[in-house]
């Protein structure tokens, strides 16, 4: 045997030797889920992985118009969570059977403390307040723009946000006064920035669908992990986040 011969049998090993060390099979599962599921779904993909041994979900997060665009082009995934059914119906046939397994509902952060007296969607017109929302594209960013029409109220955003998270951070991070975000968001982020409600955010409710791929590379396990999102271990998790579930 020559010694590129050898040389490669040297490498096999070490990368067999490499995933068994790491305890996993080879198989993985391409999830992609909105950004306001970023805690939640680590906490379902961890409970996936305890259940199935050897199985690695590798979760990709971002705004569901940027996800459904990146699928539709050949992005690696086996499982789609949108924030809306619009742009899980982008998919069309490639989503096999949607189910919704989740709602959600807008909220205003401002910074810790509320330094400037937000109490309610017409405030963040008042001069001297700097507001972030989601673009349009975006489902937290459609919702917005439905109560902005529905009540009235012209919002000059100062930006416009590709994902919720990235609102968020915004807001928190001392870059906005205030932004419009989930409920779940405003919850998981604690004591980063206060929470401020408007009777208005209650008439638009978001409905989460989940998919399995129609190209997906394992649909048998696939369709177990849009089991156990639709299945009471999930439903706790998401509960517990503050989600509406079915």
């Amino acid at each position: 045997m020559t010694r590129r011969g050898v040389a490669l049998v040297v490498v096999g090993m070490l990368l067999v030797a490499g995933c068994s060390a790491n305890g996993s099979d080879g198989r993985v599962l391409d999830v992609s889920a909105a950004a306001s599921l970023s805690k939640t779904f680590t906490a379902i993909a961890d409970e996936f992985e305890r259940q199935h041994d050897g199985v690695d979900v590798r979760l990709s997060f971002d705004g569901s118009s940027t996800l459904a665009n990146q699928i539709r082009q050949g992005a690696p995934a086996d499982v789609f969570a949108s924030a809306d059914q619009r742009n899980m119906s982008k998919l069309g046939e490639l989503a096999v059977d949607p189910e919704i397994f989740a709602t959600n509902t807008l909220v205003i952060v401002t910074a810790p403390g509320n330094p400037k007296n937000v109490r309610s969607l017409a405030d963040l017109t008042k001069p001297g307040i700097t507001t972030v929302v989601c673009q349009v594209a975006q489902p937290c960013g459609a919702a917005t723009d439905t109560v902005v029409r529905r009540t009235g109220i012209t919002i000059d955003a100062v930006s416009e946000e590709q994902s919720v998270s990235a609102v968020l951070t915004k807001v928190a991070t001392g870059q906005a006064d205030a932004g419009v975000v989930y409920v779940t968001d405003a919850r998981a982020a604690g004591d980063q920035v206060t929470t401020v409600n408007d009777p208005a955010f209650a008439t638009v409710v978001n409905d989460y669908p989940i998919a399995v791929i129609a190209d997906a590379d394992d649909h048998e396990l696939a369709s177990q992990f849009r089991d156990l999102v639709l299945g009471e271990d999930g439903r706790r998790i998401l509960r517990d986040a503050g989600f509406g579930v079915p």
